[in-house]
C-alpha cells in the first residue's frame, strides 16, 4: 500500500512538472521579401511640335508650321486638337502647290494650317457622326464616321489619339483646305507651275509616241506649238497599235496625205473642255469633217473613241486623251 501511493505521487509530480514546462516554439519564418520599389513615373508629354517632330513622317507639316511663324503658338499651353498631315498628304496636292504656299507664308499657307487645328483637345471617343467643330482659322470641319472609320472633312483619320502635353494630334492622309482657300490653293499652283504647249505636254506624258511621230512626219509640229487655241484629241500608243496590221506603216509613207488629213481630223479650233460638251454635240475640225460627241452617265465618247482623261491643260489649249484612231468620213 505504502509503495503505490509513493507510485501515485510520483507520476502527479511528474504531471505537474511537464504542465509548467515552457512551451517550445517553432522558427519563426524569414520576413517577406520588401516589395519592388514603384516603378519609375512616365516621362513626361512632349509638346505637340516636338511631337511631331519625333515621329518623322511630318517634315512637310513642320517645315510649313515654322514658315508661317506657328510654332510657337502651337507649344503654347492649349489645349489644342492637330489634325496632322502627313508627308504623303502633302506630296499628293497638285504639283506646285506646297511650293506655291511656302511663297505666301503669311497668307493662305497661314490659314490652311490654322484650319487644322481646334482650339481645344477632342479625343476620338469624343467624336460622333455628323458633329462639327470651329477651327482657329474660323471655318468649322466636319467629321463622319463609318464602320470605324473617322474623316474629317474628305480625309480620312489613319492614326488617333497621339497625346502631347498641350494636346492631341490625329493623323490625316490628306490637307484639308478651309473653303475659301480651295479655289485660291488651286489658283496658286497654277500659277506657279508652268504649263507646255501641246506638243510639250504630251511628250511629257510619255504615252503619245505614235502621235508626236506621226505629227512630226505631217509636218504638223509647228501648228500644235502655235499661238491656239486648240483641243486636241490624242490617241495613245495603245490606240495607234489596235489599228489593223500595216496600216501605221501605209500612213507614215504618205505623211502629207491620209495621214495628216486623220491628225488634223484629231483636232478643233478652240478651247473645248469636258463641261462644254453635251451629248448630240458635234464639232468642226481641222480637217473640215465634224466630230460628234455623246455623253452617257458620265462617259463621254468622240465618233466612236472613249474619252479615258479629260482636261489635260496645256498654254495653247487642251487635251483630252482617247482610247482608239477616230478617221474623217470618207468623201
Amino acid at each position: 500500500m505504502k509503495l503505490a501511493k509513493t507510485l501515485s505521487l510520483m507520476l502527479v509530480t511528474t504531471l505537474l512538472v511537464a504542465a509548467c514546462a515552457p512551451v517550445a516554439t517553432m522558427p519563426a519564418a524569414p520576413a517577406a521579401a520588401t516589395e519592388a520599389p514603384a516603378a519609375e513615373a512616365a516621362a513626361p508629354l512632349a509638346d505637340i511640335v516636338d511631337t511631331a517632330v519625333s515621329a518623322g513622317s511630318f517634315g512637310t507639316l513642320i517645315a510649313a508650321v515654322e514658315a508661317a511663324g506657328l510654332v510657337e503658338t502651337l507649344k503654347g499651353e492649349g489645349p489644342f486638337t492637330v489634325f496632322a498631315p502627313t508627308d504623303d498628304a502633302f506630296a499628293a496636292l497638285p504639283a506646285g502647290t506646297v511650293e506655291a504656299l511656302l511663297a505666301d507664308p503669311q497668307g493662305q499657307l497661314t490659314q490652311i494650317l490654322l484650319y487644322h487645328v481646334v482650339p481645344d483637345k477632342v479625343m476620338s471617343s469624343d467624336l460622333s457622326d455628323g458633329m462639327t467643330a470651329d477651327t482657329v482659322q474660323g471655318s468649322p470641319v466636319a467629321f463622319a464616321i463609318a464602320d470605324g472609320v473617322v474623316k474629317v472633312n474628305e480625309a480620312t483619320v489613319v492614326t488617333a489619339d497621339i497625346e502631347a502635353s498641350n494636346g492631341v494630334i490625329h493623323v490625316i492622309d490628306s490637307v484639308i483646305l478651309p473653303p475659301t482657300e480651295e479655289a485660291s490653293a488651286e489658283s496658286a499652283a497654277e500659277a506657279e507651275a508652268p504649263v507646255g504647249n501641246i506638243a510639250e505636254v504630251a511628250t511629257v506624258a510619255g504615252s503619245f509616241t505614235t502621235l508626236l511621230a506621226a505629227v512630226e512626219a505631217a509636218g504638223l509640229v509647228d501648228e500644235l506649238t502655235g499661238e491656239g487655241p486648240f483641243t486636241v484629241f490624242a490617241p495613245t500608243d495603245a490606240a495607234f497599235a489596235a489599228l489593223p496590221a500595216g496600216t501605221l506603216d501605209t500612213l507614215l509613207a504618205d505623211p502629207e496625205g491620209a495621214l495628216r488629213d486623220i491628225l488634223l481630223y484629231h483636232v478643233v479650233a478652240g478651247e473645248v473642255m469636258s463641261t462644254d460638251l453635251s451629248d448630240g454635240m458635234t464639232a468642226e475640225t481641222l480637217q473640215g469633217a465634224p466630230v460628234a460627241f455623246s455623253v452617257k452617265d458620265g462617259a463621254v465618247k468622240v465618233n466612236e473613241a472613249n474619252v479615258v482623261n479629260a482636261d489635260v491643260d496645256a498654254s495653247n489649249g487642251v487635251i483630252h486623251v482617247i482610247d482608239a484612231v477616230i478617221l474623217p468620213p470618207t468623201e
